[in-house]
């Protein structure tokens, strides 16, 4: 399967990006130079897929010519500005344009593509669109986004279901519920209390720490994002990718402490706009759409990130290889026969036009793109 991952470089999107190619799929990995929510995360995150043989392409979504990256069978769109408190006051503005400008251009650039030769389009969105829940959110819930990144990640969504509807676009909408896992950003909360527990130095713990939050590993996000390129789905289709059992904050920083054998410290602050209360996910259409759950218990999956956090602390261990703690020995969801007879967007003129791929390989002449 040839995919583009935006956001490559994020954490998700490196992820994501690493189980791909590791599976051997044809992969171009993009993501915007200057546009990291955490320029030290993404420089890592780029280094790290360089050496497993994929480089990260630069692209500014919201500005560059994007007709190059859409000949391909999926487009899986992580790219985007995340983040609920940042994206307050001047934040606004980088929220609606990563998210929402940047969004539209890229569909309009599948929307141009030949009948029958465009690609799936899997787009990342966030389970900040419910609000605070109080029941087991369903996709067919009515949604209240409570802040600049909510509401810009609800047009998001509206302008890939217009491109499903309108333009013959085959979209799906994957409502990701608090991602955690190594590479976790570091203005995350996961990441802050891992950090504050090994140096002994608070974190801010926002709020009164009784928010509850359907807490989901990376490797569970990935496996699903990866069936919902493949899946033969309804354009338009909505699902959410979460743990169906909401775990306390406070519950969830005791538990960091016993795995690290000292509390995390941490120093009140005030709860930001828009922080919900809970968000409780329903998992029952990606079970029956995509035959998946999230199979990492909380424990597990903090217990993976904790080590990640000490392999970055020693010089002296092999650093944490791309990808490797996504896998499921038992389970690879990019090798899933189930699906193999559904392949969006096929596109025979790719093979000989790789966007962004010659620059990365020194001593190779460079290509005309083809004209498809």
């Amino acid at each position: 399967m040839r995919v583009v991952v935006t956001g490559a470089a994020g954490f998700v999107g490196s992820h994501l990006v690493a189980t791909l190619a590791a599976a051997g799929h044809d992969v171009l990995a993009v993501d915007a130079p200057g546009r990291a929510a955490s320029p030290e995360a993404a420089v890592a995150n780029r280094a790290a897929l360089a050496r497993a043989g994929v480089p990260v392409t630069d692209s500014d979504l919201a500005t560059d010519d994007l007709a190059p990256l859409v000949r391909a069978d999926a487009i899986l769109h992580l790219a985007g500005r995340p983040g609920v408190r940042s994206s307050w006051g001047s934040g606004a503005a980088d929220a609606y344009r990563d998210n929402i400008t940047a969004t539209g251009r890229l569909l309009a650039a599948c929307a141009a593509r030949p009948a029958g030769r465009r690609p799936r389009f899997v787009l990342a969105s966030s389970s900040s669109v419910y609000g605070s829940a109080e029941r087991p959110c369903a996709e067919d819930d009515p949604i209240s986004p409570q802040s600049p990144y909510a509401r810009s990640k609800a047009v998001a969504e509206r302008l890939a279901q217009r491109a499903a509807a309108r333009d013959g676009v085959p979209t799906v909408i994957l409502r990701y519920f608090s991602v955690y896992g190594p590479r976790q950003r570091p203005d995350m909360a996961f990441h802050r209390f891992i950090e504050a527990a090994l140096d002994g130095v608070p974190a801010p713990l926002y709020g009164d720490g009784r928010q509850s939050r359907s807490f989901t590993f990376v490797g569970d996000v990935v496996e699903a994002t990866v069936r919902a390129a493949r899946a033969p789905l309804a354009p338009g289709t909505v699902l959410n990718v979460g743990s169906p059992v909401p775990v306390g904050v406070r519950d969830a920083l005791a538990r960091i402490g016993t795995l690290l054998g000292a509390p995390a410290p941490t120093v009140a602050a005030a709860a930001a706009p828009g922080d919900v209360a809970r968000t409780w996910a329903g998992a029952d259409r990606a079970a029956r759409l995509l035959g998946w759950t999230a199979r990492t218990g909380l424990d597990e999956g903090l217990a993976r990130q904790v080590a990640w956090h000490r392999e970055r602390r020693d010089p002296g261990r092999e650093l944490h290889r791309p990808g490797r703690d996504t896998d499921h020995d038992q389970h690879r969801p990019d090798r899933d026969t189930d699906h193999d007879q559904h392949r969006p967007g096929r596109d025979t003129d790719h093979d000989q036009h790789r966007p962004g791929r010659d620059q990365h390989r020194p001593g190779r002449e460079r290509r005309e793109p083809s004209r498809a």
